[in-house]
């Protein structure tokens, strides 16, 4: 309500304090950002305007250290998590959302708000039929709500899927199929999941404190780099895994430049299927037929 060359750095600062005593550190970090934005748009029409978000960082809260979350890091441990949930008196629907997530290593976020026409080179009509090109492809509309990404940053972002990814999608179809989420809520196939429903579930079967859904990123991570590490002496091209293991992940790999990763994003295809098996493989091997 305010006309721009009324708004100081004193009077923004005041505001973005209180949204930081609600503890939205990164909200208030967000908001000079967008604050900026306008005025160098606004001086890009010609305001000439002194814009109050700049020089502004020393006075806000620093962020917080980022958040580690409980996670299960041996593949011993994981396929007995595997059984126990597989095992567990839950909706089949909340347990194959959760055989999903681990076997993908994707945020929960986006598992839960899979849907349908996401998924490409599955024949649903055909269970024999060829599923090696099986993809997930998640909007990069999507994406950018997830990771709160600004306009000019959101990407889209391919998740090939394993023999047993498929198994589990085909499962779940059964149930689903009708919905365009791939993992509805009980109340409304027009609604995901719950943000807690996997959780919940976890915590039910002694997890609690041990892994968490967003675990699973963690210990693909851990195992899968300690795997390269150990295989690196037969072979120095498996440096560049590394390097792909944090594409899986949706993350930007250390060294390379936002518009590298630009390029880099639907790269290595070929070589990100082969290592999602390899983890798909490992951490399913015993499991009980999904159902």
């Amino acid at each position: 309500t305010m006309p721009l060359a009324e708004i100081d750095k004193p009077l923004l600062l005041s505001v973005l304090r209180k949204v930081e005593a609600r503890g939205a550190i990164e909200t208030a970090r967000r908001i000079k950002q967008r604050v900026a934005a306008i005025y160098r748009y606004a001086n890009a029409e010609g305001a000439d305007l002194a814009n109050p978000a700049t020089d502004i960082n020393d006075a806000l809260k620093p962020l917080p250290p980022s958040r580690r979350y409980p996670a299960l890091t041996d593949v011993d441990s994981i396929r007995s998590m595997i059984g126990d949930i597989e095992r567990a008196g839950a909706s089949p629907v909340n347990r194959i959302a959760g055989r999903i997530l681990a076997i993908t290593a994707q945020r929960p976020g986006m598992v839960r708000f899979m849907q349908w026409d996401d998924i490409t080179g599955i024949d649903w009509a055909d269970p024999h039929a060829d599923c090696s090109e099986a993809l997930w492809v998640i909007p990069a509309e999507r994406m950018k709500q997830e990771l709160h990404l600004r306009s000019d940053e959101a990407f889209q972002h391919k998740v090939p899927l394993t023999w047993q990814a498929v198994e589990a999608l085909r499962a779940v179809r059964w149930l689903t199929g009708r919905s365009p989420f791939v993992f509805p809520g009980a109340r409304s196939g027009l609604k995901p999941i719950s943000e807690n429903a996997i959780g919940y579930l976890y915590n039910r079967e002694g997890y609690k404190g041990r892994h968490v859904p967003h675990g699973w990123r963690s210990s693909f991570s851990t195992i899968m780099n300690e795997k390269v590490e150990r295989e690196l002496g037969a072979d120095v091209r498996l440096l560049a895994d590394r390097l792909i293991i944090d594409l899986m992940l949706a993350h930007t790999p250390k060294g390379m430049s936002a518009s590298e990763l630009r390029y880099n994003r639907a790269a290595y295809m070929g070589r990100r299927r082969e290592l999602a098996q390899v983890w798909s493989d490992l951490i399913m091997e015993g499991a009980l037929p999904v159902e």
